[in-house]
Protein backbone atom coordinates (compact mmCIF):
# COMPACT_ATOMS: atom_id res chain seq x y z
CA UNK A 1 0.00 0.00 0.00
CA UNK A 2 1.25 3.55 -0.73
CA UNK A 3 2.24 5.63 2.08
CA UNK A 4 0.27 8.74 2.08
CA UNK A 5 1.77 12.21 0.82
CA UNK A 6 1.09 14.10 4.05
CA UNK A 7 2.01 10.94 6.20
CA UNK A 8 5.21 10.87 4.12
CA UNK A 9 5.86 14.19 5.00
CA UNK A 10 5.15 13.92 8.48
CA UNK A 11 8.12 11.36 8.57
CA UNK A 12 10.46 13.56 6.85
CA UNK A 13 10.07 15.78 9.55
CA UNK A 14 10.66 13.48 12.36
CA UNK A 15 13.46 11.75 10.52
CA UNK A 16 15.21 15.53 10.13
CA UNK A 17 14.85 16.62 13.38
CA UNK A 18 15.54 12.95 14.73
CA UNK A 19 19.22 13.93 13.08
CA UNK A 20 18.91 17.51 14.55
CA UNK A 21 18.52 15.73 17.62
CA UNK A 22 22.08 13.66 16.87
CA UNK A 23 24.31 16.82 15.69
CA UNK A 24 22.70 18.74 18.36
CA UNK A 25 23.97 16.13 21.20
CA UNK A 26 21.20 15.10 22.60
CA UNK A 27 22.06 12.50 25.42
CA UNK A 28 19.81 10.00 23.61
CA UNK A 29 17.46 10.77 21.12
CA UNK A 30 15.80 7.54 21.24
CA UNK A 31 14.53 8.23 24.74
CA UNK A 32 10.17 8.55 24.21
CA UNK A 33 7.57 8.79 27.00
CA UNK A 34 5.08 6.16 26.00
CA UNK A 35 1.88 6.35 27.97
CA UNK A 36 -0.72 4.00 27.98
CA UNK A 37 -4.45 3.57 29.73
CA UNK A 38 -5.72 0.49 31.71
CA UNK A 39 -9.30 -0.77 30.80
CA UNK A 40 -10.25 1.72 33.70
CA UNK A 41 -9.12 4.82 32.35
CA UNK A 42 -6.14 5.02 34.70
CA UNK A 43 -3.01 6.09 32.73
CA UNK A 44 0.85 5.51 33.38
CA UNK A 45 3.98 6.74 31.34
CA UNK A 46 7.61 5.52 31.08
CA UNK A 47 10.76 6.46 29.16
CA UNK A 48 11.51 3.65 26.43
CA UNK A 49 14.00 3.82 23.45
CA UNK A 50 12.74 3.97 19.96
CA UNK A 51 14.29 0.84 18.38
CA UNK A 52 12.75 1.46 14.85
CA UNK A 53 10.68 3.30 12.76
CA UNK A 54 9.22 3.68 9.25
CA UNK A 55 5.52 4.28 7.66
CA UNK A 56 4.20 1.35 9.51
CA UNK A 57 5.34 3.12 12.93
CA UNK A 58 7.17 3.51 15.39
CA UNK A 59 8.66 0.23 17.42
CA UNK A 60 10.16 -0.09 20.88
CA UNK A 61 10.40 -3.87 22.97
CA UNK A 62 9.03 -4.86 26.02
CA UNK A 63 8.06 -8.19 27.93
CA UNK A 64 4.45 -8.04 27.41
CA UNK A 65 3.67 -9.47 31.19
CA UNK A 66 5.39 -6.35 32.22
CA UNK A 67 2.70 -3.07 33.14
CA UNK A 68 2.52 -1.37 30.17
CA UNK A 69 2.47 -4.83 27.99
CA UNK A 70 -0.62 -5.86 30.24
CA UNK A 71 -2.26 -2.34 29.18
CA UNK A 72 -1.00 -2.54 25.83
CA UNK A 73 -2.90 -5.77 25.12
CA UNK A 74 -5.93 -4.80 27.28
CA UNK A 75 -6.44 -1.50 25.45
CA UNK A 76 -4.10 -1.45 22.53
CA UNK A 77 -3.42 2.13 22.23
CA UNK A 78 -0.46 4.63 23.39
CA UNK A 79 0.75 8.32 22.76
CA UNK A 80 4.37 8.55 22.27
CA UNK A 81 6.53 12.10 23.45
CA UNK A 82 10.00 13.19 22.02
CA UNK A 83 11.26 15.74 23.85
CA UNK A 84 14.97 17.03 22.34
CA UNK A 85 15.53 20.61 24.29
CA UNK A 86 19.08 21.23 22.11
CA UNK A 87 17.05 21.13 18.93
CA UNK A 88 16.37 24.62 17.59
CA UNK A 89 14.43 26.72 20.45
CA UNK A 90 13.36 22.84 22.25
CA UNK A 91 11.27 20.39 20.26
CA UNK A 92 8.73 17.96 21.31
CA UNK A 93 7.27 15.58 18.58
CA UNK A 94 3.61 14.02 20.13
CA UNK A 95 2.57 10.96 18.43
CA UNK A 96 -0.54 8.42 18.98
CA UNK A 97 -1.84 5.84 17.47
CA UNK A 98 -2.99 2.25 18.00
CA UNK A 99 -0.71 -0.86 18.83
CA UNK A 100 -0.17 -3.93 17.25
CA UNK A 101 2.73 -6.22 18.49
CA UNK A 102 5.50 -6.69 15.76
CA UNK A 103 6.12 -10.23 13.47
CA UNK A 104 8.17 -12.90 15.53
CA UNK A 105 10.64 -12.75 13.03
CA UNK A 106 11.02 -8.56 13.44
CA UNK A 107 11.25 -9.53 17.56
CA UNK A 108 13.80 -12.34 16.74
CA UNK A 109 16.36 -10.32 14.53
CA UNK A 110 16.39 -7.58 17.24
CA UNK A 111 16.44 -9.85 19.75
CA UNK A 112 19.88 -11.05 18.43
CA UNK A 113 21.19 -8.09 17.95
CA UNK A 114 21.10 -7.23 21.67
CA UNK A 115 24.25 -7.62 23.99
CA UNK A 116 24.25 -10.83 25.58
CA UNK A 117 24.16 -9.39 29.11
CA UNK A 118 21.09 -7.82 27.88
CA UNK A 119 19.33 -10.71 26.17
CA UNK A 120 20.08 -12.65 29.65
CA UNK A 121 18.41 -9.76 32.13
CA UNK A 122 15.43 -10.34 29.83
CA UNK A 123 15.34 -13.97 30.79
CA UNK A 124 15.71 -13.20 34.38
CA UNK A 125 13.73 -10.03 35.09
CA UNK A 126 9.76 -10.89 35.76
CA UNK A 127 9.17 -7.29 34.15
CA UNK A 128 7.23 -5.00 37.24
CA UNK A 129 6.12 -7.91 39.70
CA UNK A 130 7.50 -7.10 43.40
CA UNK A 131 10.93 -8.13 43.98
CA UNK A 132 11.80 -9.20 47.67
CA UNK A 133 15.25 -8.68 47.23
CA UNK A 134 18.45 -7.82 44.89
CA UNK A 135 19.82 -10.99 45.23
CA UNK A 136 17.10 -13.11 43.87
CA UNK A 137 17.30 -11.03 40.74
CA UNK A 138 20.99 -11.89 40.58
CA UNK A 139 20.95 -15.40 41.52
CA UNK A 140 17.71 -15.58 38.71
CA UNK A 141 20.32 -14.13 36.24
CA UNK A 142 23.37 -16.11 37.20
CA UNK A 143 20.55 -19.52 36.38
CA UNK A 144 20.12 -17.66 33.11
CA UNK A 145 23.78 -17.26 32.77
CA UNK A 146 24.17 -21.40 33.28
CA UNK A 147 21.16 -22.63 31.22
CA UNK A 148 22.44 -20.52 28.26
CA UNK A 149 26.15 -20.98 28.55
CA UNK A 150 28.22 -21.75 25.39
CA UNK A 151 25.24 -21.26 23.13
CA UNK A 152 23.16 -18.62 21.65
CA UNK A 153 20.28 -16.90 24.06
CA UNK A 154 17.21 -17.19 22.38
CA UNK A 155 14.11 -14.60 22.38
CA UNK A 156 11.91 -15.25 25.77
CA UNK A 157 8.41 -16.09 24.22
CA UNK A 158 6.81 -13.01 25.73
CA UNK A 159 9.42 -10.31 24.90
CA UNK A 160 8.60 -9.25 21.94
CA UNK A 161 8.64 -5.10 20.08
CA UNK A 162 5.37 -3.14 20.29
CA UNK A 163 4.31 -0.50 17.17
CA UNK A 164 2.63 2.80 17.19
CA UNK A 165 0.92 2.98 14.17
CA UNK A 166 0.71 7.23 14.00
CA UNK A 167 -3.26 8.29 13.38
CA UNK A 168 -1.44 12.02 14.82
CA UNK A 169 1.72 13.58 14.42
CA UNK A 170 1.97 16.69 16.02
CA UNK A 171 5.58 18.81 15.96
CA UNK A 172 6.43 21.44 18.81
CA UNK A 173 8.84 23.78 18.35
CA UNK A 174 10.00 26.13 21.32
CA UNK A 175 9.80 30.24 21.12
CA UNK A 176 10.36 32.93 23.42
CA UNK A 177 6.83 34.21 25.46
CA UNK A 178 5.84 30.61 25.26
CA UNK A 179 4.65 31.76 21.38
CA UNK A 180 5.70 28.25 20.05
CA UNK A 181 4.38 26.97 16.52
CA UNK A 182 2.52 23.33 16.55
CA UNK A 183 1.87 21.50 13.41
CA UNK A 184 -0.44 18.48 13.28
CA UNK A 185 -1.10 16.01 10.84
CA UNK A 186 -4.04 13.80 11.76
CA UNK A 187 -5.70 10.76 10.15
CA UNK A 188 -9.41 10.51 9.85
CA UNK A 189 -11.80 8.01 10.28
CA UNK A 190 -11.63 7.22 6.40
CA UNK A 191 -7.84 6.89 6.50
CA UNK A 192 -7.32 10.16 4.67
CA UNK A 193 -4.21 12.66 6.41
CA UNK A 194 -4.85 16.12 6.76
CA UNK A 195 -2.52 18.58 8.10
CA UNK A 196 -3.32 21.98 10.41
CA UNK A 197 -1.61 23.91 12.33
CA UNK A 198 -2.38 24.64 16.52
CA UNK A 199 -2.76 27.41 18.62
CA UNK A 200 0.51 27.90 21.44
Amino acid sequence: MDTPDLLKEALATFDALFDEAQRAGEPDRTAMTVATASLDARPSARTVLLKAHDARGFVFYTHLDGRKGRELQANPHAALLFHWPRVRDGVQVRIEGPVEIVSDEEADAYFASRPRGSQLGAWASKQSETLEAREQFEERLAQAEREFEGRDVPRPPRWTGLRVKPDTIEFWYGANFRLHERQAYERDVAGDWHRRMLFP
